[in-house]
């Protein structure tokens, strides 16, 4: 359970079903700090953090140092899939055009689907949980159906399926993305708010005539951002291997070029038969990468925030 952080001046006693170490547990930032440093410290978070950290190196200075035009076709067919060499790094696609500079901008656009769809799927569970959770009753009950009903519905048909009615831009994909992934955080953060609305200091609050708006803003969401920060991280992985699902089956946008999109045209083009693994095995690489970065490093954080997890690895 993440430890609360107090932001309600009042110093807890025993009464408050809190240890007394919590007293003097330093705030937001001092609490993010020790987070990182036992990320850092774990073998697998660092791995996680080393490799997520490239990743967007990758991503944000490569299309700068390498731009990719897509429009730079091959005139001739001797200039299509062409094996890796001193003047194409990892070879040509099936226009010609060079797959590592198309590598260096699909990065760029994987990540930013990533993270715009988590961040629709945090902003949304989270309000969804915190306001399930403190509220209860039939608010609770009518949140946490709708919540249910999402839970066990297949979220990939489900991402294929609205793609497929809504369009193929890049911002339906966001959109579809992060308006079906909310349901786990939604659950994670009601179950803390849950605790938190009891304790003592919560009560007291509230007891004081404090608007519930300015308690869920400066009382339950600073103690259940971790949470969420956690939560995020584990997320964004997902996300970029449902987009990458979605461009793969041809649901991507068309126009933009990502590690799906790549994959998908290597396997119309026939690259997989002909042998040019230079096409295909580069975005499949980046994205096995990417999610295992994220997915270590939110666990990590995981067992930062929770130690009695540290025991079960």
């Amino acid at each position: 359970m993440v430890r609360p952080i107090i932001t309600s001046g009042h110093v807890p006693g025993p009464d408050d079903g809190l240890v007394p170490a919590l007293a003097a547990e330093p705030g937001p930032r001092g609490q993010l700090g020790n987070v990182l440093g036992y990320v850092w410290h774990d073998r697998l978070g660092r791995v996680g953090v080393v490799a997520f950290v490239l990743v967007v190196i990758i991503a944000v200075a490569g299309p700068l140092l390498f731009p990719f035009n897509q429009a730079a076709v091959s005139s001739t067919s001797a200039g299509l899939l062409l094996p890796p060499s001193g003047q194409y790094w990892l070879g040509t696609d099936e226009l010609g055009r060079d797959v590592f500079r198309e590598f260096l901008a699909a990065a760029h656009v994987s990540l930013i689907v990533g993270l715009a769809a988590t961040a629709i799927s945090m902003i949304l569970g989270a309000a969804i949980g915190i306001v399930a959770g403190y509220y209860g009753r039939w608010i609770d009950n009518t949140l946490m159906r709708l919540t249910d009903f999402f839970l066990v519905l297949p979220q990939i048909p489900l991402v294929i399926a609205l793609a497929a009615f809504f369009g193929q831009s890049l911002g339906i994909i966001i959109l579809v993305i992060g308006m079906t992934g909310w349901p786990t955080t939604a659950r994670i953060v009601r179950s803390q708010t849950l605790s938190l609305r009891e304790r003592q200091f919560i009560t007291r609050v509230r007891s004081l005539g404090t608007p519930d708006s300015r308690i869920l803003r400066v009382h339950i969401l600073p103690n259940v951002m971790p949470l969420i920060f956690a939560n995020t991280v584990l997320v964004i992985g997902g996300a970029i291997l449902a987009e990458a699902t979605l461009s793969f089956l041809g649901l991507g946008d068309p126009v933009q070029v990502s590690w799906g999109t790549m994959l998908h045209f290597a396997f119309d083009s026939g690259a997989i038969g002909r042998g040019a693994w230079w096409y295909f095995v580069p975005p499949g690489i980046g994205i096995v990468i990417v999610v295992l970065a994220f997915t270590l490093t939110g666990h990590a954080i995981d067992q930062a925030l929770n130690p009695r997890l540290r025991g079960s690895r």
